[in-house]
Protein backbone atom coordinates (compact mmCIF):
# COMPACT_ATOMS: atom_id res chain seq x y z
CA UNK A 1 0.00 0.00 0.00
CA UNK A 2 1.53 3.50 -0.67
CA UNK A 3 2.11 6.50 0.99
CA UNK A 4 -1.32 8.35 2.30
CA UNK A 5 -1.64 11.48 0.32
CA UNK A 6 -1.44 13.48 3.42
CA UNK A 7 1.29 15.31 5.50
CA UNK A 8 1.44 13.44 8.55
CA UNK A 9 -1.69 10.30 9.74
CA UNK A 10 -2.18 8.18 12.50
CA UNK A 11 0.61 4.75 13.13
CA UNK A 12 -2.82 2.88 12.74
CA UNK A 13 -2.58 3.36 9.35
CA UNK A 14 -0.11 1.02 9.03
CA UNK A 15 -1.28 -2.18 11.17
CA UNK A 16 -2.22 -5.35 8.90
CA UNK A 17 -4.81 -5.90 11.85
CA UNK A 18 -7.70 -4.47 13.07
CA UNK A 19 -7.19 -3.05 17.30
CA UNK A 20 -10.12 -3.46 19.70
CA UNK A 21 -10.60 -1.10 22.68
CA UNK A 22 -13.02 -3.33 24.17
CA UNK A 23 -14.63 -6.88 24.94
CA UNK A 24 -17.94 -5.31 23.61
CA UNK A 25 -16.05 -4.37 20.35
CA UNK A 26 -14.49 -7.35 19.23
CA UNK A 27 -18.12 -8.66 19.70
CA UNK A 28 -20.04 -6.37 17.99
CA UNK A 29 -17.03 -6.66 15.14
CA UNK A 30 -16.87 -10.36 15.11
CA UNK A 31 -19.98 -11.80 15.88
CA UNK A 32 -17.69 -14.03 18.44
CA UNK A 33 -17.53 -13.94 22.27
CA UNK A 34 -14.31 -12.72 22.98
CA UNK A 35 -11.65 -15.50 24.81
CA UNK A 36 -11.66 -14.86 28.64
CA UNK A 37 -9.37 -12.40 30.20
CA UNK A 38 -6.12 -14.06 31.03
CA UNK A 39 -3.97 -12.36 33.38
CA UNK A 40 -1.08 -14.42 32.73
CA UNK A 41 -0.60 -13.68 29.40
CA UNK A 42 -0.02 -10.24 27.63
CA UNK A 43 -3.19 -8.17 27.09
CA UNK A 44 -3.66 -8.25 22.74
CA UNK A 45 -6.27 -6.64 20.85
CA UNK A 46 -5.80 -6.97 17.93
CA UNK A 47 -5.72 -11.09 16.02
CA UNK A 48 -4.02 -12.38 13.20
CA UNK A 49 -7.53 -14.31 11.13
CA UNK A 50 -4.84 -16.56 9.31
CA UNK A 51 -2.56 -17.60 11.89
CA UNK A 52 -4.12 -21.09 12.56
CA UNK A 53 -3.59 -22.18 9.23
CA UNK A 54 0.29 -21.79 9.67
CA UNK A 55 2.25 -24.75 9.18
CA UNK A 56 4.74 -22.90 11.27
CA UNK A 57 4.50 -23.43 15.01
CA UNK A 58 5.89 -19.52 15.36
CA UNK A 59 4.79 -16.74 12.82
CA UNK A 60 7.10 -13.74 12.64
CA UNK A 61 5.88 -10.27 11.85
CA UNK A 62 8.75 -8.32 10.04
CA UNK A 63 7.46 -4.94 11.32
CA UNK A 64 5.92 -4.18 14.90
CA UNK A 65 7.06 -1.09 16.87
CA UNK A 66 10.25 -2.07 19.21
CA UNK A 67 8.96 -1.31 22.82
CA UNK A 68 10.75 -1.37 26.22
CA UNK A 69 9.69 -4.95 27.56
CA UNK A 70 9.07 -3.51 31.16
CA UNK A 71 6.79 -0.39 30.38
CA UNK A 72 5.65 -0.81 26.91
CA UNK A 73 7.57 2.89 26.33
CA UNK A 74 8.20 3.37 22.64
CA UNK A 75 12.30 2.85 21.72
CA UNK A 76 13.79 5.58 19.75
CA UNK A 77 17.00 5.27 16.91
CA UNK A 78 20.02 7.72 17.42
CA UNK A 79 17.57 10.61 15.64
CA UNK A 80 14.91 9.95 17.58
CA UNK A 81 12.83 8.22 15.42
CA UNK A 82 10.27 5.31 16.38
CA UNK A 83 12.18 1.72 15.72
CA UNK A 84 10.66 -1.22 14.17
CA UNK A 85 11.34 -4.74 15.18
CA UNK A 86 10.48 -8.08 14.21
CA UNK A 87 7.41 -9.87 16.23
CA UNK A 88 7.66 -13.77 16.82
CA UNK A 89 4.66 -14.95 18.33
CA UNK A 90 3.25 -18.79 18.71
CA UNK A 91 0.46 -19.91 16.30
CA UNK A 92 -2.00 -19.76 18.95
CA UNK A 93 -1.13 -16.47 20.15
CA UNK A 94 -1.01 -14.63 17.15
CA UNK A 95 -4.47 -16.08 16.14
CA UNK A 96 -6.37 -15.02 19.90
CA UNK A 97 -7.10 -11.55 21.60
CA UNK A 98 -6.72 -11.10 24.90
CA UNK A 99 -8.40 -8.13 25.74
CA UNK A 100 -8.86 -7.07 29.57
CA UNK A 101 -12.17 -5.96 31.20
CA UNK A 102 -12.55 -1.98 30.55
CA UNK A 103 -15.00 0.44 31.35
CA UNK A 104 -16.95 1.62 34.54
CA UNK A 105 -15.66 -0.17 37.83
CA UNK A 106 -13.15 -2.33 35.84
CA UNK A 107 -9.77 -0.64 37.85
CA UNK A 108 -6.87 -2.65 39.19
CA UNK A 109 -8.11 -5.78 36.57
CA UNK A 110 -5.10 -8.11 37.50
CA UNK A 111 -2.41 -8.62 34.79
CA UNK A 112 -3.78 -5.48 32.70
CA UNK A 113 -0.88 -3.29 33.94
CA UNK A 114 1.92 -4.69 31.56
CA UNK A 115 1.98 -3.78 28.29
CA UNK A 116 0.34 -4.62 25.21
CA UNK A 117 1.70 -6.68 22.77
CA UNK A 118 2.48 -4.51 19.41
CA UNK A 119 0.25 -4.76 16.33
CA UNK A 120 1.90 -5.95 13.06
CA UNK A 121 2.34 -2.98 10.69
CA UNK A 122 3.31 -3.36 7.06
CA UNK A 123 6.48 -1.72 6.24
CA UNK A 124 7.27 2.04 5.41
CA UNK A 125 6.86 3.18 2.07
CA UNK A 126 10.50 5.24 0.94
CA UNK A 127 8.24 8.27 1.22
CA UNK A 128 7.01 7.37 4.90
CA UNK A 129 8.65 8.22 8.00
CA UNK A 130 7.74 7.56 11.92
CA UNK A 131 7.86 10.50 14.24
CA UNK A 132 6.97 11.54 17.45
CA UNK A 133 4.27 14.79 16.92
CA UNK A 134 2.73 17.21 19.83
CA UNK A 135 2.66 14.98 22.85
CA UNK A 136 4.87 12.54 21.87
CA UNK A 137 2.16 10.39 19.99
CA UNK A 138 4.14 8.36 17.50
CA UNK A 139 2.58 9.11 13.62
CA UNK A 140 3.37 8.35 10.06
CA UNK A 141 5.10 11.45 8.20
CA UNK A 142 4.97 11.81 4.08
CA UNK A 143 8.36 12.80 3.58
CA UNK A 144 7.14 14.28 -0.29
CA UNK A 145 4.08 16.45 1.55
CA UNK A 146 4.72 16.95 5.12
CA UNK A 147 7.18 20.06 4.33
CA UNK A 148 5.14 21.59 2.00
CA UNK A 149 1.94 21.11 4.17
CA UNK A 150 1.04 25.05 5.11
CA UNK A 151 1.73 25.89 8.85
CA UNK A 152 -0.53 28.00 10.64
CA UNK A 153 -2.84 30.85 9.22
CA UNK A 154 -2.54 30.85 5.31
CA UNK A 155 -3.99 32.10 2.14
CA UNK A 156 -6.98 29.73 2.41
CA UNK A 157 -7.66 30.71 5.50
CA UNK A 158 -7.64 34.57 4.89
CA UNK A 159 -9.96 33.83 1.84
CA UNK A 160 -12.10 32.14 3.91
CA UNK A 161 -12.55 35.50 6.72
CA UNK A 162 -12.69 37.48 3.57
CA UNK A 163 -15.77 35.72 2.44
CA UNK A 164 -17.32 35.57 6.05
CA UNK A 165 -17.07 39.27 6.71
CA UNK A 166 -18.28 40.08 3.05
CA UNK A 167 -21.18 37.99 3.84
CA UNK A 168 -21.60 40.36 6.99
CA UNK A 169 -21.02 43.84 5.48
CA UNK A 170 -17.77 44.17 7.73
CA UNK A 171 -14.58 45.39 6.33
Amino acid sequence: MPALPYPKYSITNLYLFYTYATREEYQKATGQEPPPWNQYRQPKCWFDPNARQSTSRRIVYEHALATNEENGVPLFDSQGRPQLDALVLDREEAATVNIPPRGYGMTNVPGADVPEVPTPMRALEPNEELFRDFAGIIMVKNTDLYFKAEAGFGEDDRGLLKKIAEKLGVK
